[in-house]
Order: C-alpha cells, then structure tokens, then sequence
C-alpha cells in the first residue's frame, strides 16, 4: 500500500501499521494530531482503530522521550497533567511541551557509592550488570507502582517526575527502601524487596531533592522529549544540598511548597507514610540557589533522626531572627540554644580528639551544652564579645570533631560566626582607643606603671589590653556593639547558599 487512498476492507492490519511505521520512523509523522490528520480518511472505518493506536505507541516512543512509558491506565494522574487527550481516540493525545500547573513534582536522585562499586567490581563486570539492570528495570517499576515515571541520567543519577507530593515523597523513599533494603514506606502496594540477583548487591545510600507544587516554577519538555526548566534545576540543587549535609548517608531535601502540599493531600486521604507515622519534616529555612531563595525542609525517615522534632522549635526561632536581621543579641542567642538543645537531645556520644581542645579532652553531649551556656552568658550577661565570638569558634572546632551532629547547624554555625568576627576589629579598635583614655583609672598604681612599660613589648601589651576591655571603667560596651552592627548592616546579611555561583 502507497496511499491511503488504496485501503479497503480486506487491507491486513499488518499492512497498514507498515503504512504508519515507515511514515513514522521517517519524522513524517510526529504527533497522534498529525497521525490523525494523515489517517483522516479511514478513522471512519472502526478496523483502522486498533491500527491508529499500535502507531500512537510507536510515536510516544520515539518522541515523548522522558514521558515514553506514560499511559492513561499506568499513570493516570500523570496522564491528566501531561497530555492533551483526543476525543475520539481517550487513550491517546499529544504531549504538552510547556507545563505552568501546580500539580507537578521533580525528585532528583542520586547514588552514593556508585563509583565506587564500579571499580571494585572492574573485575566482576557481572555485578555491574546486575546494577544496571536494577537502576534501569526494578526503579522504572518502583515508579510506575507509585504512579511516577523515572529515567537514569549520567550513571548514577534518577530522575523522577509525579503529579502530588504524597507520590513524589512515597516514590523517593521507596527507591531508598529498595537501594538501602530498609522499609520505611511499607505500602503493600509498592514491593521494594530484592530478588534475584540484585539480592547480592551491597546496599547504597541516595540522596534526593524534590521540588515543585506552584505555577511560578515552569517545566519544559523539549522537542525530544527532555526536561527542561528551573524546576529541574532547583530540584538537582536540592540534591546538591542533601548531599553536602550528608555524604555518607540517606538524605531527601524538599522544598517547602512540596511539605504544605503533602499535608493538604493527605487532609482528604491518608497516605501509608502518614497512617505509619514514617516521616517528618524538619525545618531547614531559605537557601539561595543562583539568586532565588528558597524555603526548604527535611523529610526525616531514619528513626534514629527523630530526635530533631525536640529542637525544631529553637531552628525556626533562629531562622526568624535570621530573616529579620536580628543580630544585636537574638541571633546570637538563638544560635547557641539550637546547639544547647541538639546537643542535649541526640544520642550520646563521646569523642577525643587527635589534637585535645583546650579544656575539653573529651567531647561529649555536656561539654557542647556547657560552652554553649558560656557564650551564651559572655554575650549576655558580661558583654565580652570578644570572648563570646571566640567560643563560637571553639564549638565549630568542636562539633567538626562530631560526626553525628547535624551539619545544618554547622554550616548555620559557621556563617553566623563570620559575619560576628568580621566586627570584632573594629569593636576592639574602638574599645582599644577608650582603653587608651583611661589607662590611669583602669590601671592603678604599680599597674599604671607596668602598663606603660608594656607598651614596649607587643605580647605583654596585648594581654594587658585584653584586661582592659574587661574593666568596668570601660562603659557602653552594647552601645557600641550595637552600633557597629547597624553600621555594617548590609555585610551582615546572611544566607546558606548552595551549587554554583
């Protein structure tokens, strides 16, 4: 058959799909519109229907790309977001390559140790195959039953895409349930057991971000079917993220909308996480990513992490003062109680050090709580700023030594303690020269004459300058402090940024 025109009762299916297939596979024909359009003429005829629908299947094939495996009885609330169905043919339709809709979600996976396992198996490639064959089969099927489709990138990278939160969260930790061979979903309905093979396979930690829930955030699919979009970036940043707080365990970073649409999903009908008790959300505030702030959380599976809901509370009150500028006193404060309160609430732990701290031997969850309590009381009760910053450097040095404690803290540590030393030149300098006007009533007697004679040795004069910043004679030490910090107001703005620059 050359033409269309030539079809009859008695043209064999066979010989009318070839129609099709040589139109097809030639880029003739690259839309169920334009198969449509090119088959005008027989749709009349109820024999050329199951014809038009094996030539459907080949285009999504060959043109869908990401969305391939996508159908209206797989993935039904997929379906419903991505294509423009047909009204003859319901179970058909086109793609749509600009997606502005609230109800779609990115998770962005990727394996730890995988390169690893690569060259320890180099001379077992046997092992290699069973892993491909577990990334590329049994996570498509993981997906498919949580009404999400997936596609491996660049070897041990997932891309997942879903139409809710409750599929996207489910989705990202039924794969780690299935890498990790734990079971935190526990849905009879998603089998995330090993069989075969892949039952010998070691077990690997995956960190994952997801993103998505609002129209502001567009995905593109291009013309060969891949994704494009901030979506897919921030959600690959989020990734990112996950992994610099954890690179040696599980860990899932989302954004905030991704939380709040969960919840809202499951205030109609509980999702097995939710009847299970099996995740919560941990606070982790705005990251900025390539200039856009985003409001993020944790989704925290690992029961052993649970402890973080005891101190959520003190993590939002320090993203508040954070966020309003608060760094005359609340942000120092609300810094050492989240390291008072983690410290107090996680598991027990015991560290010594290569190199011993000065008067802390052995790390342990009472030593962090005390220095905390310190700083806390320089800052506050005697204004010695001066010391207060320097035991924010002293805890860095410390938890660094932890490597069980949360490196959200660290980093929020960290930053903090950068933007209070970068005044602690310019206070000193101010409470040097005041130090200097009233030597004769700071130093008395033979003091007065050894201060003198120690302006002559630059060690002496520095531990004898630290003793004046300490005396009482010098007043308005918060005045000053303040001042400085309103002084410098746009360097002390501070935010957790992650990715490339």
């Amino acid at each position: 058959m050359q033409d269309l025109s030539e079809y009859t009762g008695s043209t064999s299916e066979h010989e009318l799909f070839s129609f099709f297939y040589e139109r097809i596979v030639s880029r003739e024909i690259q839309t169920f519109s334009a198969l449509k359009e090119y088959a005008a003429g027989i749709i009349g005829n109820k024999r050329s229907h199951p014809v038009i629908m094996r030539a459907f299947d080949l285009v999504k094939r060959l043109n869908w790309g990401f969305f391939a495996a996508v159908s209206s009885q797989t993935h039904g609330k997929l379906w419903k977001e991505l294509v423009i169905p047909d009204k003859t043919f319901p179970e058909a339709g086109d793609l749509k390559r600009t997606l502005q809709i609230s109800n779609l979600y990115v998770a962005m996976l990727d394996i730890h140790g995988y390169t690893k396992f690569c060259m320890d198996s180099r001379k077992n490639l046997s092992m290699m195959h069973v892993l491909d064959r577990a990334i590329e089969n049994e996570i498509s099927r993981i997906s498919t039953a949580c009404g999400a489709t997936s596609q491996r990138e660049r070897g041990d990278e997932i891309v997942v895409v879903t139409a809710s939160a409750i599929d996207a969260i489910t989705v990202t930790l039924s794969i780690i349930d299935y890498f990790s061979k734990t079971n935190v979903v526990s849905d009879p309905f998603i089998f995330t057991g090993r069989t075969g093979d892949a039952a010998t396979l070691p077990d690997f930690k995956i960190s994952a971000g997801i993103t998505g829930g609002n129209t502001t955030s567009p995905l593109i699919i291009t013309e060969k079917g891949n994704l494009a979009g901030f979506l897919l970036n921030s959600g690959a940043r989020l990734q990112m993220r996950a992994n610099e707080l954890s690179p040696k365990e599980s860990r899932v970073m989302i954004a905030k909308q991704v939380q709040m649409n969960f919840l809202k999903e499951n205030a109609q009908a509980k999702c097995a996480l939710v009847k299970n008790n099996a995740v919560y959300f941990f606070d982790t505030g705005h990251i900025e990513f390539k200039g856009v702030m985003i409001p993020t959380c944790e989704v925290v599976f690992n029961a052993k992490e649970r402890y973080k809901e005891k101190f959520n509370d003190e993590m939002i009150r320090l993203f508040g003062s954070i966020k309003d500028n608060l760094w005359e006193q609340r942000i120092f404060t609300d810094l050492v109680d989240v390291i008072s309160k983690a410290a107090a609430v996680m598991p027990k732990f015991s560290v010594r050090p290569p190199v011993p701290i000065e008067g802390v031997p052995q790390l342990t969850n009472d030593s962090l709580v005390n220095l905390s309590k310190k700083a806390k009381v320089a800052y506050v009760m005697d204004e010695d700023y001066d010391l207060a910053v320097t035991l924010l450097h002293k805890l860095i040095e410390m938890i660094e030594k932890v490597p069980s404690f949360d490196r959200l803290i660290l980093d929020y540590l960290r930053g903090i303690s950068e933007k209070y030393t970068m005044l602690l030149d310019s206070y000193n300098d101010s409470i040097d020269r005041q130090v200097d006007a009233n030597s004769s009533d700071i130093y008395q007697g033979k003091y007065f004459s050894a201060w003198t004679a120690a302006q002559k040795g630059a060690a002496m004069y520095e531990k004898f300058r630290e003793m004046g910043r300490k005396s009482a004679s010098i007043t308005k030490k918060k005045n000053l402090w303040y001042s400085l910090i309103k002084q410098q107001q746009n360097e002390m703005v501070f935010t957790l940024y992650s990715g490339k620059k």
